[in-house]
């Protein structure tokens, strides 16, 4: 394995020292316990927090700034953040008007914000993250996995509470988008967790992974490998087929996210992208927005994720307002 590294037990630290320091205007960061915060507290305003094992970056610590999150609490590698970052983080950023925490439907992660919120001395709520159709139980999750459709809520929801806006109304927002979207990952390469020193998992030139999940998990199956344009049909097909499951429209206004996982150069990523528009489009699907580019990796894994999410005019409104923070910024 060879990665820019000194001491793998110093990796985290070491890296989010530097990020605050890139982005000193708008964060800062504390360690022990370790979480990430605005540089300005927002005042009146319900907190939104999220968090999560590093090595998704920019997920979380990118998402941390106005209109988005107001702390994000980052556990080792692929290792979920412990209670106490998550009441430490709390205790810093909530603004009189609850704690809302958004979560990846990940056991450890659920145990654990589930802990938090058992000591929180203050109103809270917390939105579950289960847009991924690929699988349906793992032994990571105990039903569908959170994966990209995560950035797109903490985006509009994060919106919202920057209005002034209840706890209730932040978190039916974010329960509502989670309904609304549909996501799949496909792999070529496993990727490295810098303890383990080794790949996740073993594949072929000649293989993916259809369906992998943003730590390396197995999909839906290995196969042999195709073209670009086989692969984006059967993943469209696969998040067609989820709205048809959730009882949901299969035509309108979409927000389509091709989001890399970490390795794949952009130029894959706009070829992925113009095939999976032609073939929403064909199906009925207006692609009203969209976005491209690596917003929720897995370390360095070689691979793509889409993602659409049904548009209404609740969330577009607030996926277009402004947005000013590391991994995502518009408007400003």
């Amino acid at each position: 394995m060879k990665k820019f590294v000194n001491n793998v037990d110093d990796m985290l630290t070491e890296s989010l020292s530097g990020f605050a320091t890139a982005h000193s205007e708008l964060v800062t960061v504390q360690f022990e316990p370790t979480f990430v915060s605005r540089k300005q507290k927002a005042q009146n305003k319900v907190a939104i927090i999220s968090g999560g094992g590093s090595g998704h970056e920019p997920l979380h610590a990118g998402y941390v700034g106005k209109g988005m999150l107001d702390a994000a609490c980052p556990g080792q590698v692929f290792t979920s953040p412990t209670p106490d970052q998550m009441l430490a983080a709390a205790e810093a950023v909530h603004a009189d008007k609850g704690v809302l925490f958004i979560v990846k439907n990940y056991a450890g992660d659920v145990m654990n914000f589930e802990m938090a919120t058992e000591m929180l001395p203050f109103d809270h709520a917390t939105v579950l993250t289960s847009d991924d159709c690929a699988v349906v139980n793992s032994t990571y999750t105990t039903g569908r996995r959170g994966v990209a459709g995560t950035v797109i809520i903490e985006k509009c929801v994060g919106s919202l509470a920057e209005t002034g806006a209840d706890l209730a109304s932040c978190k039916a927002l974010g329960d509502k988008i989670n309904l609304r979207t549909s996501s799949i990952g496909a792999a070529l390469t496993s990727c490295t967790v810098p303890a383990a020193g080794r790949p996740t998992f073993d594949i072929s030139d000649s293989e993916l992974e259809m369906g992998v999940g943003i730590h390396g998990e197995p999909g839906r199956r290995r196969e042999a490998m195709r073209t670009a344009d086989a692969i984006v049909a059967d993943m469209v097909a696969a998040i067609v087929h989820d709205f048809e499951a959730k009882h949901l429209p299969t035509q309108g206004d979409i927000l389509l996210l091709v989001n890399g996982l970490g390795a794949t150069p952009l130029m894959e990523l706009y070829l992925i992208y113009n095939t999976a528009a032609t073939l929403l489009t064909n199906k009925g699907f207006n692609i009203a927005r969209s976005l491209v580019g690596n917003y929720i990796t897995a370390i360095d894994m070689a691979g793509a994720s889409l993602t659409a999410c049904l548009l209404d005019d609740d969330i577009q409104q607030h996926w277009d307002r402004p947005v000013h923070t590391a991994g995502l910024r518009w408007g400003c």
